[in-house]
């Protein structure tokens, strides 16, 4: 089937006026038009503003426009729609971002159907490549909650962004972690940002938009449909260097972010539960399937430590960290200084507890202040 190839949907978004643009938004306010079907109708029309004026037997000669569609085409794509949507935008300070701006998530970018908008609120900064996604079932047991916050939070504590769903269960386990440990954070809804699903979850978004983002390619309203979730799951997967499971039953959701994400060429991780335990099986079936077993947030950090250097090394000379080096980070690497010391010697010199000093150096090896060598020796970069 005819469709605009993504990136050429970037270089024309690049080039159209508000009017061009303003005509794309109504496209994607029609129920049932998502990215593909609306890089279809623009491969077949031209621009946004000819789709909007095409008769209804013209919009039916694209492949998967329907009667019914095009005459929700016709009801739905109008202008008090357009000033609704962005008056709720302004008043819940969601902003767009679209896919030809300097600020769209470069991974996302180079998935498969990449999200032509993306609704947002809160920020994304560069330093959110380091992310990983952790996912899972929503029946979650006190095991797999406990094994979230130890992982999840273990990761945030060095330096990752921990990517989401909003979904109860371990999805909720991992943002709130990620904020207990000072960590950012970033929830992938399904629906629009208007109204939050689950709705118990309204405080949790509040703090996850003040530390991360809230992120839809759905407009404002846009209710919580069944179909929309695997569509969704593709963007956790995304924004990711890698997923982890922790938890999931054999017919999981979990596992369709698991074959979004191997279709991107990422990494998955998987936690073994109970060998009795329904909520596990979808794990160990991933890991007999070769998803690389995770015990702790280190085995996940060894696997991606090269492609995370490299995305830290270029944030860090284009971008500044999100906030400025500790005290006792910046004395860390003032007592190395030119020397190369073990890691028993820091210890000793910093006096500091030997857990804390694990964390610290591993934040600062993600980030490129410092190296890890042979023989548990550290040296400053």
């Amino acid at each position: 089937m005819l469709e605009l190839e993504f990136r050429e949907f970037v270089d024309c978004a690049r080039q159209w006026d508000d009017r061009e643009r303003s005509a794309f938004l109504k496209l994607l306010l029609v129920d049932g038009i998502g990215s593909v079907l609306a890089r279809r109708l623009l491969a077949h029309f031209g621009s946004p503003t000819r789709v909007l004026a095409a008769a209804t037997a013209e919009l039916t000669e694209v492949p998967g426009v329907g009667p019914k569609l095009a005459q929700q085409l016709a009801s739905q794509a109008t202008d008090e729609r357009l000033a609704h949507e962005l008056t709720l935008c302004r008043r819940e300070n969601v902003r767009l971002i679209w896919a030809c701006d300097p600020d769209y998530p470069p991974s996302l970018a180079q998935i498969p159907v990449p999200p032509l908008v993306l609704w947002v609120r809160g920020e994304l900064l560069p330093e959110d490549q380091l992310a990983i996604a952790v996912v899972g079932s929503r029946a979650a047991t006190a095991y797999g909650l406990r094994q979230t916050e130890r992982l999840a939070g273990g990761l945030a504590a060095i330096g990752f962004t921990i990517v989401s769903g909003l979904a109860r269960g371990i999805d909720a386990a991992a943002h709130r972690a990620a904020l207990r440990h000072g960590g950012r954070t970033i929830a992938v809804l399904a629906c629009g940002l208007h109204e939050i699903y689950p709705p118990e979850h309204y405080e949790l978004a509040e703090a996850i938009a003040s530390r991360g983002a809230l992120v839809s390619e759905s407009p404002m309203t846009r209710a919580p449909k069944a179909g929309l979730f695997p569509m969704r799951n593709r963007i956790i997967s995304g924004l990711s260097l890698a997923v982890l499971v922790v938890e999931a039953a054999i017919r999981s959701g979990a596992l369709i972010t698991v074959a979004h994400a191997l279709e991107q060429g990422k990494d998955v991780f998987a936690v073994p539960g109970p060998v009795d335990s329904p909520v596990s099986q979808g794990c160990h079936r991933l890991i007999k399937d070769g998803a690389l077993l995770a015990e702790s947030a280190e085995d996940i950090f060894e696997v991606v430590r090269d492609e995370a250097a490299r995305l830290a090394g270029v944030t860090r000379g284009e971008h500044p960290f999100r906030s400025q080096l500790s005290d006792t980070e910046h004395q860390l690497i003032a007592t190395l200084g030119n020397r190369t010391l073990e890691f028993d010697q820091l210890v000793a010199e910093l006096a500091v507890e030997p857990a804390a000093l694990a964390a610290m150096l591993t934040r600062l090896e993600l980030r490129r202040f410092v190296q890890k060598l042979p023989g548990n020796r550290y040296r400053r970069l």
